[in-house]
């Protein structure tokens, strides 16, 4: 049968049409994603997304070749953000206060002493707090999913002197995450914050480019931090945790029972995780003591008003915002 040149015209549109709005990926066809993490492959997160991206694979019958690369291996935190949002690697853990830098709102969950026990965190995390925080990633391009890990209540080493007040953190020089909230913190607490990767830190503290840092001790202990610092102070001055985020574009062009069974995997991985971690973070403690660390706990009250004195809640709640401070303080209680 013979087209007219108009008829041929319209099916060709049509067709050309059809192409450019399917899928970037077909149901049923190979997909292969790569997922960058920060942290050892010993650590609690590292083994959660080694287990999730198996039984993907195995869900999948490797027809998801969903790869995770630990330990820096692909770059470090900011090195892999940017590549998640250029679709350079597909995925990535990343802690909100890390990606502050281009969602503002992520990093209100890592505010100082803002959750007092992990139900609270939990509420928060899994409620409207954690909502804010997607809805501010999902508009600079980064797909969140729903759970994220849990990275632990973070705690200060140090190698020259334990900190038994906040007096003894003035002029210490310490290490912080390249991030605003944590340079901010502890400026406002009277140290000399000083920017470092992870994938840095164990040979700045071992050349004393710094005296101390602070992390959870499931990072203290897959780090081998207690090798080059002798004390630990439990202040759990701000809880952190890791989003599991995806370049937006990327995922959303996947299948919707594939990006399902991808969220169902990386859910039950995360739920398993949650618990493990809140038991090494008490259970590490004995251990790390038989490897030389020695621990102290200070008064956690002392550096919650010296914050409020030095305005640090009160500069953070108009960086904000007064709607997301107040969805915060909606699982916090008042802080400013």
């Amino acid at each position: 049968m013979m087209l007219n040149r108009r008829q041929f015209g319209n099916t060709a549109l049509g067709s050309m049409a059809a192409i450019w709005a399917a899928p970037a990926i077909a149901q049923g066809g190979k997909i292969n994603l790569k997922v960058g993490g920060q942290f050892a492959d010993s650590h609690p997160s590292s083994k959660a997304m080694e287990a999730a991206c198996a039984e993907i694979r195995q869900q999948s019958n490797d027809r998801i070749d969903i790869q995770f690369f630990p330990n820096a291996q692909l770059g470090s935190d900011a090195a892999m953000l940017t590549q998640v949002r250029s679709g350079a690697i597909d995925m990535m853990t990343a802690s909100g206060i890390s990606m502050q830098v281009v969602s503002p709102i992520a990093g209100i969950s890592g505010m100082a002493f803002a959750f007092s026990d992990y139900a609270h965190v939990w509420q928060a995390m899994d409620g409207d707090l954690g909502a804010a925080i997607r809805a501010g990633l999902d508009k600079v391009g980064i797909y969140a999913f729903p759970r994220i890990l849990d990275s632990g209540y973070r705690n200060i080493t140090t190698s020259n002197r334990p900190i038994a007040s906040v007096d003894d953190l003035k002029g210490m020089k310490m290490r912080v995450p390249p991030s605003p909230v944590w340079v901010s913190l502890f400026t406002a607490l009277g140290a000399s914050p000083t920017s470092i990767t992870i994938n840095e830190l164990y040979s700045a503290l071992q050349t004393r480019i710094v005296d101390g840092q602070e992390n959870p001790l499931t990072i203290i202990e897959s780090g081998k931090y207690y090798e080059v610092q002798k004390y630990c102070s439990i202040t759990e001055h701000m809880w952190d945790g890791l989003w599991i985020i995806a370049n937006g574009k990327r995922i959303k062009s996947l299948a919707a029972d594939d990006l399902a069974l991808i969220t169902k995997s990386f859910e039950t991985a995360t739920v398993k995780q949650r618990t493990e971690t809140e038991r090494l973070n008490v259970d590490l403690e004995s251990s790390l003591k038989a490897k030389g660390l020695v621990f102290n706990r200070p008064d956690k009250a002392q550096f919650r008003q010296l914050l409020t004195k030095a305005g640090f809640y009160a500069d953070w709640k108009q960086k904000y915002g007064p709607e997301a401070w107040a969805v915060l303080e909606k699982y916090s209680g008042s802080l400013a």
